[in-house]
Parts: C-alpha cells; sequence; structure tokens
C-alpha cells in the first residue's frame, strides 16, 4: 500500500480522534470542516460498484485590516473505491466537490489511479475591501448565491447546487469580480463580471442585479451577458399564511432558441403528531432539458451541460422533500426528484442525528426507478433509471 493511499484510508480515524470543539483553534477568524462519506453503490451500466469512501477536508480564514477583509478556503478531497472505477461519487452528489468554469489555476491533483483520487483546491481566495456600510468591492475566488427557490435555481448562474446532494454546507467559489451597493436596509444592487473557462471553450458573464422588499415580498432580477449571451431574470418570495411561495424565472438569447427557465415552489410546515413537519414542493420547466427520453444524450453534449448550469436533465421536473423532526436531536427526511417527462424518479430517504454542537451524523439511501435497460445505441434510456441503489452514512465535524 503507498503512502497516500494509507492516509486516505487513515485521515477520519485521524481527524474523529480530535476533539471538534471550535475553541481550541486559537484565532478566531480560523476555523475548519471535516466530512467522510463511507458507502455502498450496486453495480451500475456505468460503473462496477461496491464499498468506497470519499472525505472533505476544508480550513477557512477571513483575516480583516482594517476595512479589508481576505477570505480563504482551502480544502482537500478524497475518493477511494476497493474496485476500480466503482461506487464513488455516482448516485451521491454531495460527495463530489462541486466546481466548473475556475479562471484562475488554483486546484491540483495530488493522486489518481484506478481506485484513488486525492486532489486540493482553493475553493475560496478572495479579497474586499468597503467603503463603509453603503458600498463594498470584492476581487478572486468567492461565492455569489443569487437563488430565489430552494432546491431547482435555473436563475441563479453561478455553480447551483446539484438538488440531491445531502452535504450543503458550502457552495463552491467563482472566479469574479464583484461591487455590491446598499442603498438602503432592505436592498442591494450589484454588478458581476466573471470570466469562465471550461473544457471547450471560454465565456464572459457581467450581470446587473437589484433586490429588495415591497410589501413583505422579497423580488430581485438581473440583466446583462451570461456566458457571452444576452439574459434576463425575475424572482420573488413573500408569504401567505403559514406557506412560503417562491419562484424565479431565466431568458437567454441562444444561438437557436429563445430559451426560458423557471421554477415556482411553495414550502410549508405542519405540526404532525406533535413534531414538526416541512415540506417543499417545487415544479421546474427548462428549455436547455430533453422533453423525452430520446433527447438526454443531446443535453448531456450540450454547452449548458458543460458549463455547469443544469441541475437535472429532463427539461421537466418536480421535487418532493419532507424534514420530520423526531427529536430536537434526531430528524428524518425523503426527497424525491421526479421527471415528468421520462417519469423516472431519484427516492433519497435519510436521516441525521446532532451528536454534538460541532458534529453531525447523516445515513441515507439513493434509489433509482426508470428504465435502466441501457443498449450501444440508447446510453441513457431514462434520467434516474440509470442511478444505482447507493447507501451511505456521513459523519461531519466543524473545526
Amino acid at each position: 500500500m503507498t503512502r497516500t493511499r494509507a492516509l486516505a484510508i487513515l485521515l477520519p480515524a485521524l481527524l474523529l480522534s480530535c476533539s471538534p470543539a471550535r475553541a481550541q483553534i486559537p484565532l478566531p477568524w480560523l476555523s475548519g470542516y471535516y466530512l467522510t462519506v463511507p458507502l455502498w453503490s450496486d453495480a451500475g451500466p456505468f460503473s462496477e460498484g461496491g464499498f468506497g469512501n470519499s472525505q472533505r477536508l476544508r480550513f477557512m480564514a477571513d483575516p480583516r485590516l482594517g476595512p479589508v477583509t481576505v477570505d480563504a478556503a482551502y480544502e482537500q478531497f478524497i475518493s477511494w473505491s476497493a474496485k476500480p472505477d466503482g461506487g464513488l461519487g455516482f448516485g451521491v452528489p454531495g460527495a463530489i466537490a462541486p466546481g466548473g468554469g475556475e479562471w484562475l489555476d488554483l486546484q491540483w491533483v495530488i493522486e489518481d489511479d484506478e481506485n484513488l483520487r486525492w486532489t486540493h483546491r482553493f475553493d475560496r481566495l478572495s479579497v474586499t475591501a468597503a467603503a463603509g456600510d453603503f458600498l463594498s468591492a470584492t476581487v478572486g475566488r468567492q461565492t455569489i448565491s443569487w437563488a430565489t427557490t430552494l432546491f431547482l435555481t435555473p436563475a441563479d448562474p453561478f455553480v447551483p447546487f446539484d438538488p440531491a446532494d445531502p452535504f450543503r454546507e458550502y457552495r463552491a467559489g467563482v472566479d469574479a469580480g464583484r461591487v455590491r451597493f446598499f442603498p438602503g436596509p432592505l436592498s442591494e444592487a450589484e454588478i458581476v463580471v466573471r470570466p469562465a473557462k471550461f473544457r471547450f471553450d471560454e465565456t464572459l458573464s457581467v450581470l446587473g442585479r437589484y433586490k429588495g422588499v415591497i410589501a413583505s415580498w422579497e423580488l430581485s432580477g438581473y440583466v446583462g451577458v451570461l456566458h457571452d449571451r444576452a439574459a434576463l431574470s425575475l424572482g420573488g418570495a413573500g408569504g401567505i399564511g403559514k406557506a412560503a411561495l417562491r419562484g424565479e424565472i431565466q431568458l437567454r438569447d441562444e444561438p437557436d432558441e429563445f430559451a426560458f427557465r423557471g421554477t415556482a415552489g411553495v414550502d410549508t410546515r405542519f405540526d404532525a403528531l406533535g413534531r414538526d413537519l416541512y415540506v417543499i414542493f417545487e415544479y421546474q420547466h427548462d428549455d436547455f432539458g430533453a422533453s423525452s427520453a430520446d433527447e438526454l444524450e443531446e443535453v448531456v453534449l450540450s454547452p449548458p451541460f458543460a458549463r455547469g448550469e443544469l441541475q437535472v436533465l429532463s427539461a421537466d421536473v418536480t421535487v418532493w422533500q419532507g424534514s420530520w423532526q423526531l427529536h430536537p436531536l434526531f430528524s428524518t427526511q425523503l426527497l424525491v426528484l421526479w421527471s415528468l417527462n421520462d417519469l423516472s424518479a431519484l427516492f433519497a430517504p435519510g436521516a441525521s442525528y446532532s451528536l454534538s454542537e460541532d458534529a453531525t451524523a447523516q445515513g441515507g439511501v439513493f434509489v433509482g426507478v426508470g428504465n435502466g435497460d441501457v443498449t450501444p445505441g440508447n446510453l441513457l434510456p431514462s434520467e434516474y433509471g440509470v442511478v444505482p441503489t447507493t447507501i451511505y452514512a456521513s459523519i461531519s465535524l466543524f473545526i
């Protein structure tokens, strides 16, 4: 066994033997996060399956000197499988560190073979200068989120989350320049310039956005150039009774079409047997997606997919999630992603338990349902029917 493989396997034991208490870190602007995900995956059409493990170690710092703040996040990611190319990340989207389109060369590979992939990167590395409470400017790798809805966020132009990700702790950074204005306590305006470099092309995005509150409804919108094409977006969120309503749309002037992308959703809380039940429903229509199973392979080869803009492959998708807090320390969840175009679905039941203020244990299953009959002439018979059953457990620590 090589030294790097030994370290990859021993890293969970080494970190779990340390106390996660943040008070042990002497610098108040320094913190850390560790995630380990042992899993088993059934054999699928694109992997042999078997046992595997994914680990993420992250250190974050935000020292300040007067009006200037440095935001840095360095992380290492290790994925290991007992079988070559088997059981890693397929079916557990959150086990893989997100990214894509980085302009700055801040990611590197330590080791990569048939059983082990070990990488490290700066997920954030930016400098912010503020002029009082009214203006700030940031340059470098930073996190930017313009989402209004909770799971399906087609109008968010900056590396959106995978909707099936059970580890949504940190959003991936993008390389950009950002100027933010704060004209009032409930409003802000900003301009973002983001050059992006992908495998097959380079693009430029220049977007201006405004967000404000009118009659208790949060409204937002942006306009400009997104990946070299004209784009317009509107979003809104508010409440009616105990229910929260959210929606966002994006319009794109693409070479072959005027594309519409939009999501509408509702979330609310109920009292179920004396415990809190939180329910979310969202529906998305996306002109970039496949309107039938026959178009799935075409979507996978499309520029929006290559740029990481697509969270799902189908044009019409619903997501349902219920979270039931059985105990202040223990809760259960059920997530269902359903493609209305090929009628396949992804079921993801799970549970989480708070081990301490800084440690959480999770476990769950991913089950794909639908047409999984892969043939040489049809590599994607459905979106979720090809997903192998995967069982995972995890422990996350905040240091």
